[in-house]
């Protein structure tokens, strides 16, 4: 096992230090591979119950969940060191900034889970930060619009929901939607006065600098490739530098191999979004639920036609997936998204058809929840599969809300993937789930509304991490 030596400052592991082919290798107990050590770098040697450790608290992932959880450990333990990891160049790449900039009111969740605790919670911490931090944002309301007999029970059960969270909400007829939004059809509909939209990507850099300014390091262009426990320490950390973006064409095409460090820590926080159950994996953590990768694919109005759309659109969910169904977004800059539909990825990072990846492919499909999923859900997964791969399949879904609305007037818009959490038994996780092993948290299913409700996230994760460094002090 490999020995903790002090390290001088926390992230100088991957600042300042690179493995050689002289390096003296040792094996990881929690993974069997192979592992370097890691020279000490020169500096003033830690002392106390830091000694040994490049950092107090290591987060693995740089999406709005991990820096809402560091900014939450330096305003709650000033003078603990955190480092965080993120394998892109820059934050919020994925999940963070690949969605449609709602703040989401939370009358979706059931009573007394943690998205309905967090959503309606963070939906208002999130505005008081844009508002506090100058980001922008709007609250704007949203229309959850039935356009079929059978929905209208589901959009009376809805109202009650959120009369039970104290959101407001008000009973539309046709009518009224049409005073709302003129060129939008239903049966009813239901306004509710909390939701808006915002640049989530900003609020995530926001919190990087936020948390770099309490004490922490951010380091990007670092990914997680083992990961080595030690019971009672905690965890060593192999990382793999990758070349900066904009360095030689050598180095982008693969030929340069990516420096190697190792970063020790007492207490490992895992947000790496579409692969936290890979990284649980790694620590010798069994996750309960794995990852399969749904891509959501958008569109958006031609600018000609925005007018179409004033504010925020939503049909009524079906409450057997925690999908909420193709929607019209008038996002803070003021264009019109429309979307997204959820198909499954054939890579984590799967933002198209053309991206597979055979070995990503091959885990999802070794997972027995995923083929209960498509037994159970395949009439389901047929539709969404067809507005996938065709327009005017698409189009035809969303003239249930948007009549006028042609083929013509949509313009194909980056897509995103959603990091769905599904039990072997192939039940899809409708609410966020974090767990603990020694000296680690997982957060293993943060799809929407976890930008919304990012804030009390990351104050709940800080909560855990901290109580995983008392644990290892003791």
């Amino acid at each position: 096992m490999m020995g903790y030596v002090p390290a001088s400052t926390c992230g100088d592991a991957i600042a300042s230090s690179t493995t050689s082919a002289s390096d003296q290798y040792k094996t990881s107990t929690t993974t069997g591979r192979a592992m370097p050590a890691r020279t000490t770098p020169v500096g003033t040697r830690r002392t106390g119950s830091s000694a040994g450790y490049d950092c107090d608290v290591l987060i693995v992932g740089g999406g709005i969940v991990g820096l809402s959880t560091a900014y939450a450990i330096t305003r709650a333990a000033p003078g603990t060191r955190v480092l965080v990891l993120e394998k892109e160049h820059g934050p919020a790449r994925h999940q963070t900034g690949r969605n449609s900039g709602v703040i989401h009111s939370g009358i979706y969740y059931r009573p007394g889970s943690l998205k309905a605790r967090f959503a309606v919670q963070g939906a208002a911490e999130m505005v008081e930060f844009c508002a506090e931090h100058g980001i922008a944002h709007d609250v704007t309301g949203k229309l959850i619009v039935a356009t079929e007999r059978e929905e209208l029970p589901r959009l009376h059960a809805l109202i009650q929901r959120g009369r039970q969270h104290g959101i407001p909400v008000s009973e539309l007829g046709p009518s009224q939607i049409a005073e709302h939004e003129p060129h939008v059809r239903g049966l009813a509909a239901i306004h509710v006065g909390t939701t808006g939209v915002c640049d989530f990507g900003a609020v995530a850099g926001k919190l990087a600098r936020l948390a770099k300014d309490g004490g922490a390091l951010v380091r990007y262009g670092t990914e997680v490739t083992a990961v080595d426990r030690r019971p009672g320490a905690g965890v060593a950390v192999e990382v793999a530098v990758a070349p900066q973006a904009g360095a030689s064409s050598q180095a982008a095409a693969g030929r340069t191999p990516a420096r190697t460090s190792v970063v020790r820590a007492r207490a490992m926080v895992n947000c790496a979004g579409l692969h936290c159950d890979r990284v649980a994996q790694l620590t010798g953590d069994v996750p309960p639920a794995r990852i399969i990768p749904f891509r959501g694919e958008y569109f958006e109005l031609d600018s000609a036609r925005e007018e179409l759309v004033r504010g925020l659109v939503y049909p009524v969910p079906d409450p057997a997936f925690p999908f909420l169904g193709v929607h019209l977004t008038r996002g803070i800059e003021g264009g019109v998204h429309i979307g997204p539909n959820a198909v499954p990825a054939l890579a984590l990072e799967g933002y198209d058809w053309r991206t597979v990846r055979p070995r990503e492919l091959a885990a999802v499909l070794a997972h027995p929840g995923t083929w209960r999923v498509a037994r159970r859900h395949w009439r389901y997964g047929a539709g969404e599969l067809r507005r996938s791969l065709s327009k005017r399949a698409f189009t035809k879904a969303v003239q249930r809300l948007l009549p006028e609305v042609t083929e013509d007037d949509l313009v194909p818009a980056p897509a995103g993937v959603r990091a769905q959490a599904v039990l072997h038994d192939g039940t899809l996780v409708d609410d966020f789930l974090i767990t603990e092993g020694q000296h680690a948290v997982h957060v293993l299913n943060a799809p929407s509304p976890a930008a919304t409700a990012s804030l009390p996230i990351g104050r709940e994760v800080a909560g855990r991490a901290l109580e995983a460094l008392r644990a290892t002090a003791r």
